[in-house]
This record gives C-alpha cells, sequence and structure tokens, in this order.
C-alpha cells in the first residue's frame, strides 16, 4: 500500500562489513592450517580443485606479522633454466642444509641410500642424475663409487657457485621460512625445530608449486589428489585421550598435549605431552586451534627429549574402520567429516586401525610386544640414538629381533626355570638395556639388546655374598701387543655371547618375567635362577671362575700376579697367551695350530664368535701389519669431539697451556659439573693410547666436584689439541733383536696449588711404543725437589717390579737389574747412601724400599737431563717443542704416516 506516495517495502538486512570479517577470520585460520601459506596458494587449491575439503576463500591478501617475521627478504631477481626433467627421477637436486647436517659423510651416503631405494620402488623409475654441490660429503670416495655402480651421473656445481644448484638450495630456503614462521606463530621452543621441519616438509608437499602446472607435488607423485581437511594449526593445543588401561577410575580422561604434525605410520596425530615431556602418538584428539600452550611458565626442558610412540587408546574398543583409506588422511577411515570440519575447533579423531608383528613361532608361549603398532620415529637429519624404555624399542623390528635373541640365547643355556617363589623369598625386578654396536670405521655392526637384574635390590648375605672378578689391566694388554709386534705374532680376539649367562649361581635368586615376554596364563610366577644374569652383583665373579677352570682343565697355567692372563707351553716349548677382559679374549703365540686348538675349544664350550685378528678392542683401533701394531682411538676421539660440540674448534700444539696455575678458587664463576664430569671421563678413557694428554686429563679430574669457568676452559684446549690430532696413536715395532725395556721417573715438587703436594709420573717403553704410564698425586707432603723425586721414583719401582714379573710369564726375560732414568741428581745418591740425613730422616720407611731394590741389584737409578726426561710429560706442561720431543720419545705416530711408510699394514 502507498501513503504520501511512499510504499513500503519489506526485504532482508545484510551486514556486508561483518560478513568480511568472517572470511577474513576464516582464511586466517586456513593460512595458519596450511603452515602460513600465501593467499594466492590457497585460491589456486580452492579454484582449480586441486585439493578437497578446502571452503571458498575468496580474500586477495591479509597482512600476517608472523609471516613477516619468518618470511620478509629482499626481492629476489629471477633465474631461468635452459634445461628441466621431463620425467620422475631424471634429475635430482641435493644439498644439506647448514645446522642439521649429518655426523660425517658415511651419514650422508646412508640417507641417499636410503632415499634412492624408496623413491625407485615407488615410482619404478631410476635415478639418471644426480645434481649436488662440492661439500665434502658429495665428495668422498664411498659417494663416487656408490654412484658409479648404479650408473647414475653426478652434477657438480662450479667452486664457490651455489647458485648453480639453485633448487636444492630454494627449497632448503622456503622449508627454513615456513619453520621460522611456524615457531614464531605459537611461540614454540626451538628444541621443536625438527618437528616443524617434518611439518613444513608434509604441508610444502601438497602445496602449489610452478614446477609441476595444475598439481600438488604430492598428487604429481603418486597420482593421488590428496585430502587436507584433517589438517590442523600446527604448535596448537590438543586435548588427548587417556585409555582406560592407563588411568584410574578418578583419573582424568584427557591430558593437555601440543600439536606437532601427522603420524603417516599409524595414521594418527604427533602431539608433544606438557605433562611427560614426551612425543606420542594417538588418535583421539580434541583440538584448540586458536590456543598456544604457555612454554615460558613451562621453560625448555633440561634433558634430551625423549620419544614415546606408544598408540594411546582403549583396548576395549573395537575399531571398524576400512583398512583401505587414504594414508595421509587420519579421520578418512570411518568416511567423510567435512561437515564437521566447519567446526575445526572440537574434532574428535576417530579410531584406526593398527599393525601388528607376527613372533617367531618358538615364542608363541609368551606375551610379547606384538599388540604395538609399528610406528617408527621418523625424525629429519637428528643420528639415531639407542632407546631406553621398552615401550619405544619394541616399535622397531632391528630392537625386536634382539630382544628375541636375548631371551632365545636365555633359554637354550637353560638359565631360569619358570616357578612360584616361596613365602619369605625375595624377587628382582629386570629391565632390558639396548646398545648399538659398531665396528673401527663406525659402521653399525649389530643392534644388541640385553635383559638385566636390577642387582641394585640385592641384599648381601641373602642373594649374594662374594662379588670380586678381575679383569686385564691395560698395562697387560699393551705389554702383550708389544711382544707379539716385535716377534711378528698375529694377535687374535674371541667374544664369548652372553658371557654372563654361564656363571652358575650358589644362591636362590628370584627374578620378575621380561617386559614383554610373560608366559601367558602364568604372569603370576616368577623365575629362578641357576646360571647368572647380567645385573647381578655377582655375575661376574661367576663368569670368571667358570671360565677360570676351564682354562686351568685345558692345560694353562694363571699368572699370580694377572689374574686375567692365562699362558700355555706345548712339549715343542712354543706359547700361547690369553688376556681376559670379561666377555672379550685376545689371545697370541708362535703356534698357530695351537691357536687353532685353542679356539675350537673354546667354541665348544661356550657361545663364542671368532673375530679373527684383532682390529678393534674396547674402543682401541688396532692396525696389525708388517712393520708393527699400531693402535689408536681416532673414532672414540671424533665422537668425543662431535659429543660435546668442538669438532669444528680451532687446534692448538699442546693438551695445556705452560704456566697455567689452577686451584679451587670459590670466587670464579661455578660451571655446570655434571658436563665436567662427562668431559674429563671421557679424556681419561683416551689416555688408555694417548699418554701425551695424561698429564692435562689427570689436572683438571682434581676439581670435579666443584669446577670453575678456568678448569673448563683447561677441558676445552685438551679436545682442541684433540681436533688437531686425532690420528696419533702408538706404534710398537717388528725388530729382530730383543727389547729393552726403558723406565722414566719424574716428580713434579708442590704442583698442586691448593694442598701444595707434589705429582709422581713415570713411562715405561717397550719396543720403541710406550706400555705403561702414570701420573698421580703423592700422598704426603714432601719438603725438598729431591724428597718428591724420591717418592716419585719409589712408586715407579713397585710398577717395574709387577711389569718385570708379567713378562716373565710372557717368555720376555728382561736383565736382572734395570736401570730407571732420573734427573735428579739429590735423589739417585740417596737411592744408593743414607746421605742427606739431616734432610731426609722424615722420610716415611715405606719409601726406602727403593734403596733395598739398589742395594739387591734390582734395580739402579742413572741421571737423564732434562731434556730428555720422556717422563716430563706427565708431570708438568711443556713448551710445543719439548712436547712433540716427548711424544716421540713415546712412541707415538700419525696413522697416515704410518700407512704411508707401509703399505703392508692392514686390519
Amino acid at each position: 500500500m502507498k501513503k504520501n506516495m511512499i510504499f513500503a517495502i519489506h526485504i532482508d538486512s545484510r551486514n556486508d562489513k561483518c560478513m568480511q570479517v568472517t572470511t577474513e577470520d576464516q582464511a586466517m585460520l586456513w593460512h595458519q592450517r596450511y603452515g602460513h601459506l600465501h593467499f594466492k596458494g590457497l585460491n589456486t587449491l580452492r579454484e582449480k580443485g586441486m585439493v578437497t575439503g578446502l571452503p571458498d576463500l575468496k580474500i586477495q591478501t591479509i597482512t600476517c606479522a608472523d609471516c613477516l617475521s619468518g618470511k620478509q627478504t629482499r626481492t629476489a631477481q629471477p633465474k631461468q633454466s635452459s634445461w628441466r626433467a621431463s620425467k620422475a627421477l631424471e634429475l635430482i637436486h641435493s644439498d644439506i642444509c647448514g645446522p642439521i647436517t649429518p655426523a660425517s659423510e658415511s651419514e650422508a651416503l646412508g640417507c641417499f641410500k636410503e632415499f634412492k631405494r624408496l623413491v625407485e620402488k615407488e615410482s619404478g623409475q631410476e635415478i639418471k642424475s644426480l645434481r649436488i654441490d662440492r661439500g665434502g660429503e658429495y665428495l668422498s670416495n664411498a659417494f663416487i663409487n656408490y654412484c658409479k655402480e648404479h650408473g647414475f651421473k653426478r652434477q657438480l656445481t662450479t667452486p664457490y657457485t651455489p647458485q648453480q644448484n639453485g633448487v636444492a638450495e630454494r627449497r632448503n630456503r622456503t622449508i627454513m621460512n615456513m619453520v621460522r614462521s611456524l615457531l614464531t606463530a605459537k611461540n614454540m621452543p626451538k628444541f621443536l625445530w625438527s618437528e616443524a621441519v617434518v611439518w613444513s616438509v608434509y604441508v610444502l608437499n601438497r602445496c602449489p608449486t610452478i614446477s609441476v602446472k595444475g598439481k600438488t607435488p604430492q598428487e604429481a607423485w603418486n597420482g593421488k589428489k590428496p585430502v587436507v581437511d584433517h589438517l590442523r594449526v600446527w604448535g596448537c593445543l590438543a586435548h588427548a585421550h587417556v585409555p582406560k588401561v592407563n588411568r584410574g577410575k578418578l583419573d582424568k580422561r584427557s591430558t593437555i598435549c601440543v600439536f606437532l604434525g601427522i603420524s603417516e605410520g599409524t595414521k594418527g596425530y604427533r602431539l608433544y605431552n606438557t605433562e611427560t615431556r614426551k612425543i606420542v602418538t594417538t588418535k583421539d584428539v580434541v583440538f584448540e586451534e586458536q590456543k598456544a600452550w604457555d612454554w615460558k611458565e613451562e621453560g625448555e626442558p633440561d634433558v634430551e627429549l625423549q620419544w614415546e610412540d606408544d598408540v594411546l587408546d582403549d583396548q576395549d574398543n573395537n575399531s571398524s574402520s576400512n583398512s583401505d583409506s587414504n594414508d595421509d588422511h587420519p579421520d578418512q577411515a570411518n568416511g567423510n567429516n567435512q561437515n564437521d570440519q566447519a567446526n575445526g575447533n572440537n574434532q574428535i579423531v576417530r579410531q584406526l586401525p593398527r599393525r601388528t608383528h607376527r613372533n617367531p613361532v618358538w615364542m608363541t608361549d609368551y606375551v610379547s610386544g606384538s599388540e604395538v603398532s609399528e610406528d617408527e620415529v621418523n625424525l629429519v637429519q637428528l643420528e639415531e640414538e639407542d632407546p631406553v624404555q621398552f615401550e619405544t624399542a619394541v616399535r622397531s623390528k632391528k630392537w625386536r629381533d634382539a630382544m628375541d635373541m636375548e631371551i632365545n640365547s636365555i633359554v637354550k643355556n637353560n638359565t631360569w626355570t619358570l616357578s612360584t617363589i616361596p613365602q619369605k623369598g625375595k624377587k628382582i625386578g629386570v629391565k632390558w638395556i639396548y646398545k648399538t654396536k659398531r665396528n673401527e670405521n663406525g659402521s653399525i655392526v649389530k643392534h644388541k639388546a640385553r635383559l638385566v637384574a636390577k642387582g641394585y635390590a640385592q641384599k648381601q648375605g641373602v642373594d649374594f655374598t662374594e662379588v670380586y672378578a678381575p679383569v686385564a689391566r691395560m698395562d697387560t694388554v699393551r705389554m702383550i701387543i708389544s711382544i707379539a709386534a716385535q716377534r711378528s705374532w698375529k694377535i687374535y680376539q674371541l667374544d664369548v655371547k652372553s658371557a654372563f649367562l654361564h656363571g652358575e649361581l650358589e644362591e636362590k635368586v628370584y627374578i620378575d618375567q621380561p617386559q614383554g615376554y610373560q608366559k601367558k596364563g602364568k604372569e603370576h610366577k616368577v623365575y629362578e635362577l641357576h646360571k647368572a644374569l647380567y645385573g647381578l652383583k655377582q655375575a661376574p665373579r661367576a663368569w670368571f671362575s667358570k671360565i677360570e677352570k676351564h682354562f686351568i682343565a685345558e692345560g694353562f697355567q694363571e699368572c699370580t700376579y694377572e689374574h686375567t692372563l692365562f699362558t700355555k707351553v706345548s712339549s715343542k716349548g712354543t706359547i700361547i697367551i690369553v688376556s681376559l677382559y670379561v666377555d672379550d679374549l685376545i689371545v697370541t703365540g708362535d703356534d698357530e695350530d695351537l691357536i687353532k686348538e685353542f679356539k675350537a675349544s673354546m667354541i665348544r664350550e661356550f657361545d663364542m664368535t671368532d673375530l679373527g685378528r684383532m682390529n678393534y678392542f674396547l674402543g682401541i683401533e688396532v692396525i696389525q701389519g708388517s712393520k708393527g701394531i699400531f693402535i689408536c682411538q681416532k673414532q672414540y676421539t671424533e665422537a668425543v669431539l662431535r659429543r660435546f660440540g668442538m669438532f669444528d674448534c680451532k687446534p692448538v700444539g699442546t693438551p695445556m697451556a705452560t704456566g697455567l696455575k689452577m686451584d679451587q678458587d670459590h670466587g670464579e664463576k661455578v660451571v655446570d659439573d655434571t658436563h665436567y664430569k662427562q668431559i674429563v671421563g671421557s679424556l681419561m678413557y683416551l689416555t688408555n693410547t694417548r699418554p701425551n694428554i695424561m698429564h692435562a686429563t689427570c689436572s683438571i679430574s682434581r676439581y670435579m666436584s666443584n669446577p670453575i669457568e678456568l678448569h673448563m676452559q683447561a677441558a676445552k684446549r685438551i679436545l682442541r689439541y684433540l681436533k688437531g690430532s686425532m690420528q696419533l696413536g702408538i706404534l710398537y715395532q717388528r725388530s729382530n733383536i730383543k727389547g729393552e725395556l726403558l723406565v722414566y721417573t719424574d716428580g713434579d715438587y708442590a704442583g698442586d696449588q691448593d694442598d701444595r703436594r707434589s705429582t709422581s709420573g713415570y713411562a715405561f717403553i717397550l719396543n720403541s711404543g710406550a706400555i705403561a704410564w702414570g701420573y698421580k698425586k703423592q700422598p704426603i707432603v714432601t719438603l725438598s725437589t729431591t724428597e718428591a723425586e724420591f717418592v716419585a721414583a719409589t712408586a715407579c719401582a713397585c710398577q717395574l717390579l709387577w711389569m718385570k714379573r708379567i713378562l716373565k710369564v710372557l717368555k720376555h726375560e728382561e736383565r736382572e737389574c734395570t736401570e730407571i732414568r732420573c734427573d735428579n741428581n739429590s735423589t739417585i745418591k740417596l737411592s744408593r747412601n743414607p746421605v742427606m740425613y739431616g734432610r731426609c730422616k722424615h722420610i716415611d720407611i715405606s719409601y726406602h724400599f727403593l734403596r733395598d731394590l739398589v742395594k739387591e741389584g734390582t734395580i739402579t737409578l742413572s741421571y737423564y737431563r732434562s731434556e730428555d726426561q720422556v717422563a716430563d710429560v706427565m708431570t708438568k706442561a711443556l713448551k710445543v717443542d719439548a712436547f712433540l720431543k716427548q711424544r716421540q720419545a713415546l712412541g707415538m705416530h700419525d696413522h697416515k704416516e704410518v700407512m704411508l711408510e707401509s703399505k703392508h699394514f692392514q686390519h
């Protein structure tokens, strides 16, 4: 109707401004879900139908502060390539990104081998060409030979021209740009950078690219259009469901986590559990994509992140999912949920099927880890570490096989019997220990799983009595090596499998059934041990008693002065020598037939591996050749430098600066004592073949209880010295003439700045190589240089007596009177006559033992000037020239020099 020529029209009002805000919010949400992908890319995905599940986003651009923080750069000049590949794998672009470089060239080659097998199997094509830069990891002989063997070309860039490898360089930049944006957006800590890299790569494979028109890289690769409605904002809050088996009646049913990505192997989500600080994989999650965890409140963990890929789901919830669902869509198993996707903050990931692994037939009686899914941990460019927990190890086939082998060995050896524990009996817990065994080149030999008893729960007199068991001293091992080198004997090595399982127990010991291997229907029972198990306090003694009896029965003589040294002399006068270090045996002698008989006897009696010629013993690399035997710890040295972040440090010429006076100054800044102790412990093990760092290492070891910055700098200087001398080792030379034992002793008067005690040092050289050396602070405060040298000479004489007896057992007779070389005339006079009585009458009578040895004619002290005193390197910091001279006198050579001098050297 009309009134005054005015018509009333009813129309629905529309607030376009509000509509625009909603559109912008939704666009920003998907921009974040897609790892801060540019808006043009989002529109391209939607308009060309490259993915499903993406809503219509009609927005050109929105300024994102997080993107500017992570991606803003100067305008780059476009570059065109004259040729591009037309088929998959026709050209591979490869580069290694800065801080995540693999630890060694061999690891880069191993990663490429794995990549090659994967892509060629998936695509059915073969790699034709590989475009790389001139990084050391690509120019190794191993990498070059691998390329030749598999028939593909290497396209190398011109030196100092990374632009020629622009595709790989730009892809690394794109990935790291996205990583920075992801970390910034949710204030994520930097220790999760590797997870951000994995997620960035996952997302970029589902993004548009100019290299492939109208498709994502994922579709171009496998021909399947990717589904993306399962994407979530990286770093957002996620509420993970806690299954019934992990909670009580009143416990909470959900735990707060942080979303880190997709676990493609299990079709679940990878989450960081904020309570346990572990990464878990689960399928039942509710997301809050606009919220983030308060990392400032929690702080970054002070320990290394643990990985726990347990699949969290209820045992009683049977899934009816379709196993043929798309791999990159965790939610797709139970149908399309695009309607639920509109309310992105409240989605629950439904139950999915999981893969199980089959146990060996002989293990069908056990309840094992078969119910756990096959979720292999996949971290980008991180070195794999040995698992700590059973739940982690059971996910990997290699560790399951290792555990199966250990259980099989225990059962085969009749180690235990399943029984019921007596009423007053006590049981001991057990746990799994995992270790990756490597050879002298650092290559993996095997993965070892060891079942150990929790011996700390044992009580003396109840389930153990005596525990002591001897092991070979390194001085003895070096003496054997030196004599074998001089006489051109070959040294062989044997390894006893599960050695402690052979030791027979005298006490009644009960243990729990091992995790993952409980007998079905008998989980309440325990094992009664008949033989020893690793971890028991009496296990080493039981094993040594067992093998000791075997040696005696085989006609060996046990050395009175070294109980792990056994010798056997045949009727022909030939000799065989065996040294035992727990389950590692070295054997040498002048009768190869006798050695073969010994090996056969040991293999019959014990489950033993013949390792052939000794080339890697207790972390020591051994090279036996025509000129002698060379020992070093090159691989261990490199591992120590990498462990403490000093591999790229600047080398120095000596391990300790001259004139450095260290004391316990409580006014300086205190450093992390745990880190300091780890450095000192690693260096102490290196002194097994590096006598030249003995003084410096023992000096810094005095301050492990409360180290300060000065002590840490001294420790790092030793590491810097090792960086420049990684190849050093000791060469024991072959000779037709029996070598004479050279003995040097020295004392450093009042060297300790805190208690003013002196230090003793000695060095023993046989066949041009050091076989024993020592450094020790004296137990008393000496009042003069003469007294300090006298105390040091007495300690050296005691070591000499023991070594002469060992050498006699090894059929290396020394002269009746052995010369000890000293650089103090007063000490020499005092050892022969009670001169200077007024200045030495207070010396304890025990130190006058030296004078008795001189009187008997067992030893004699001779003067050697300080410039020729080899033991000086054990007691004080020397200048470079003097240090190098004494280092050479110790028989230390560079590994490369030894190999060049003798092409006949072989492992």
